[in-house]
């Protein structure tokens, strides 16, 4: 399970006791405003990982000056009415993302690399947070040096490096979009220079993958990147886009079979593919391969779906049923998620921890996970349940014009 990364908040600190009303004076002179722009914040970007809204007010002597940025101008704009609803005075100097000229009009990119890493600061050694992978569409919000502040198609923002994004103007990705597709389906895999076995290897492919499909050469398909590069994939590790998305069942035997085939893969912070996976980047994993983008973190999950169960009454339980762990709430201390697994039946359920294996919920079991059982909160059935929190590919034109 990862961790809940949230924007950052400012904390004034009270050094002197004996001056506490002057200290608050001070404080509030220093930073106004700041119980309308939490309402604002509460109402527009309750969670930091996928609105931003990151905005100060500063008194100057001509009076309030409003800083910071955000993606959400609808916020914005919300804050600005409330302001001149109480008469306050202000000048709006927030930047409003994307930053269009800065990016030259590439505002949208597309992943050109077989996974690409997202971090939450804009350098190499800051915290993995989430992985996207090849074909998947971003919105650009803003550069700093080669790095790019983006946000995935599941609402999730952090930074990638100029290496996992193709920037393009909005002309530019129509196209892209317009074009015929072609998903890997393999677990692993890679793409190579000619249609013949043993050519030279172009990229290496992990499953869900999605380049241009250019066309077809004997047991090969023709393919082409978001960055133009050309290649070659075996015919029996991938197919046609749209062929695939309309032979999907999306069921839970489906769901099951699916997860058979990431049995083993290690566990990785913040991973989202079969080069490793996190807890909920396996069951995001899982679902994507079934045609829906499940959000990003379990903490965020839990709230997907209908509940089915929260009493370790396991009978209620479904293959493709999502199983939250963590610490419940008390008098004084909220809920805390910080682990999921997906339910296979005979009370057994897979998860990644350590490595994606199958646990025991039976007590009688010699396998029995009673860590895992002492910590349960509860299961959510998301498979035909939910519309709202959770994208099925089969209604969502994510990778091609037409939905299918």
């Amino acid at each position: 399970m990862k961790k809940i990364h949230l924007l950052p908040i400012a904390f004034a600190f009270l050094t002197l006791i004996s001056c506490d009303q002057d200290q608050n004076e001070k404080t509030e002179s220093e930073a106004p405003l700041q119980d309308e722009i939490g309402q604002i914040q509460k109402a527009y970007a309750p969670d930091g990982r996928v609105a931003l809204f990151s905005v100060d007010a500063e008194k100057q002597e001509d009076g309030i000056i409003l800083k910071g940025e955000t993606n959400m101008p609808e916020a914005l704009d919300s804050l600005k009415r409330k302001l001149r609803a109480s008469e306050v005075t202000f000048v709006d100097s927030v930047r409003v993302l994307p930053d269009t000229a800065a990016l030259e009009s590439k505002i949208l990119g597309v992943v050109p690399i077989s996974v690409a890493n997202l971090r939450d600061e804009p350098k190499h050694s800051a915290q993995l947070v989430t992985q996207v992978t090849l074909g998947m569409p971003l919105k650009v919000l803003k550069r700093e040096g080669g790095w790019y502040y983006v946000q995935a198609p599941d609402g999730y923002l952090a930074w990638v490096d100029y290496g996992g994004i193709q920037n393009m103007t909005t002309a530019e990705f129509t196209n892209w979009l317009d074009a015929e597709k072609l998903i890997f389906t393999d677990t692993y895999g890679e793409s190579v220079e000619a249609a013949r076995p043993g050519s030279a290897m172009v990229g290496d492919l992990v499953a869900g993958d999605i380049l241009q499909l250019e066309g077809e050469n004997g047991g090969f398909y023709e393919v082409s990147y978001p960055n133009s590069k050309k290649a070659f994939i075996q015919k029996s590790q991938a197919e046609p886009y749209k062929d695939w998305l309309a032979s999907l069942d999306q069921t839970e035997e489906s769901l099951v079979k699916t997860s058979e085939k990431l049995m083993g893969l290690p566990y990785l912070w913040g991973g989202t593919s079969s080069k490793g996976v996190d807890c909920s980047g396996f069951t995001k994993t899982v679902y994507f391969m079934n045609g829906f983008v499940l959000p990003r973190d379990a903490s965020q999950q839990v709230h997907a779906g209908k509940l089915v169960d929260s009493t370790r009454n396991f009978k209620n339980l479904e293959p493709g049923d999502l199983l939250f762990f963590g610490r419940p709430a008390t008098d004084s201390t909220s809920e805390r998620v910080v682990h999921v697994g997906m339910w296979i039946g005979n009370d057994h359920f897979v998860h990644s921890m350590g490595e994606v294996h199958i646990s025991n919920f039976d007590s009688t079991a010699t396998d029995f996970d009673e860590y895992n059982y002492n910590r349960y909160l509860r299961s959510k059935r998301l498979l035909n349940e939910d519309r709202d929190l959770m994208l099925n590919l089969k209604d969502e034109k994510l990778f091609v014009q037409d939905s299918i």
